[in-house]
């Protein structure tokens, strides 16, 4: 079966909905009874497949009594671009970015990293997080307890039913991140996840100069049932990429990285070098 068309927008749009009218206790197909919906109409707006005009989005939110900011949150939701991307400008800091990638991440079968300078965010300890908070430009502005706390959730995607492989250069392992304690921690919490089987770390050496992830750290979501999606993040913002051209741009950018980068059990003994 192809897979279908539906975006990350339109995924948390769905998510929404679907909280909504479980927020009524009343079943979809009672829902869309009331509405003089179809069921597949009910159906295909929780799956984030869309279907309705912004009159009927608001006779269902008005239906089901949601709170004014719910309601605005989800108009807005629907009027977002469904073709090339899904730009989140978080309220509260980190959390936000991190809440709307592990929603997707919980979807995706394969999850591709590449990380230029610092450990990947699944892979680092609360420790490591902590640490580069404090030397953040936001540090007086984020509470490091929420961020913990929504970092500790994305660790909830580690699962054997899932595919995971992480790029990361060499200076990433090597770079001051707290005490010398800290960063033996995180090095062998490193290799400790690459011992799972489902988890690849390969590491572009120092050694190997030039590289093809110098533009800078992304992520590469690969689902059953819906096209993929590459996500970036900056200071203050997150961006999903969904148009096809771009995917396959990053598609051949890790194409390349896998040709760069040291294989497994190699990368596996620079860790340990470094340990040592």
């Amino acid at each position: 079966m192809p897979k279908r068309f539906s975006s990350v927008v339109g995924r948390s749009f769905g998510d929404g909905v679907r909280a909504v009218i479980e927020a009524t206790g009343m079943p979809q197909c009672r829902i869309a009874e009331l509405l003089d919906f179809e069921q597949a109409k009910v159906s295909d707006l929780v799956n984030g497949k869309g279907g309705v005009s912004e009159v009927e989005l608001a006779m269902l939110l008005g239906l089901c009594q949601t709170p004014p900011d719910d309601a605005r949150h989800l108009l807005a939701l629907y009027r977002e671009s469904r073709e090339k991307g899904y730009l989140v400008f978080p309220e509260d800091g980190i959390p936000d970015q991190v809440r709307s990638l592990v929603d997707q991440e919980r979807l995706a079968n394969e999850i591709t990293m590449w990380s230029m300078n610092v450990i990947p965010g699944p892979l680092q300890i609360p420790g490591y997080v902590a640490a580069l908070i404090e030397r953040s430009a936001r540090a007086k502005t984020i509470n490091v307890a929420d961020v913990l706390a929504a970092k500790a959730a994305r660790q909830a995607i580690f699962h054997h039913s899932r595919q995971f492989v992480f790029y990361m250069h060499e200076q990433a392992l090597r770079l001051p991140v707290g005490d010398p304690g800290l960063m033996q921690e995180q090095l062998l919490h490193l290799l400790a996840m690459n011992n799972r089987t489902y988890i690849t770390v390969r590491v572009v050496p120092i050694a190997f100069g030039a590289h093809a992830g110098l533009s800078g750290s992304f992520q590469h979501l690969s689902y059953a049932k819906y096209e993929p999606v590459v996500f970036t993040e900056t200071e203050n913002t997150s961006l999903f990429v969904e148009d096809k051209a771009s995917i396959t741009k990053y598609t051949d950018l890790i194409k390349l990285l896998d040709l760069q980068a040291l294989g497994a059990e190699e990368s596996k003994g620079l860790i340990t070098s470094i340990l040592a």
